[in-house]
């Protein structure tokens, strides 16, 4: 047998476009406290923890060499600023959107409606907030509660399309200590 024939069928293999889409959803990482120095909750930023601490998730995350294509993040200064710490983790560099659905308090139908118009994207990194991350989760695999995300957290969720709907399969869900564990 051919041994350089099996290397390159092995990868054609592995660079045959996957039938389903991946979505990586990001909870944000560790923000100011909330009170007199924030006032606004929407300008809350990263703690110098929080961003330490976020690197070393994406560092972790990396290992699984994600490919994502596109971040899309809340339009809340501690989203952004951990969408940047992901981006700049990840190679290549996804492209970045901000969206304002992404922000507390809109339903996850309205966040899955909004990732219609990246129908060409294969992998897409969410970066938000709870309880929204988690109720959105659920909606997207079928469930009836939400699931939980630590601050810095990660779930990868594999869908049909995009948008997605309700037929979701939850890959895995990782906390920050164990991303961090992994570098």
């Amino acid at each position: 047998m051919d041994k350089h024939r099996d290397d390159e069928t092995d990868k054609k293999e592995r660079k045959k476009p996957r039938s389903r889409r991946t979505l990586y959803l990001v909870r944000h990482a560790i923000a100011a406290e909330r009170g007199e120095k924030y006032p606004d909750d929407d300008k809350r930023p990263l703690t110098h923890d929080g961003i330490a601490r976020m690197r070393q998730v994406v560092r972790g995350f990396s290992e699984f060499e994600p490919d994502v294509d596109l971040v899309l993040t809340s339009p809340l200064v501690r989203a952004r600023h951990t969408a940047d710490i992901l981006m700049a983790g990840l190679s290549p560099a996804p492209a970045l959107e901000v969206l304002d659905t992404l922000a507390p308090g809109n339903a996850p139908a309205d966040v899955a409606g909004r990732i219609s118009g990246h129908g060409g994207r294969r992998v897409i990194a969410l970066v938000g907030h709870e309880p929204d991350l988690g109720a959105l989760a659920a909606w997207l695999i079928g469930a009836r509660e939400p699931l939980v995300f630590k601050k810095g957290g990660i779930a990868r969720i594999d869908v049909p399309s995009f948008p997605p709907g309700r037929d979701g399969q939850l890959v895995w869900l990782a906390t920050p200590k164990m991303l961090r564990a992994m570098r």
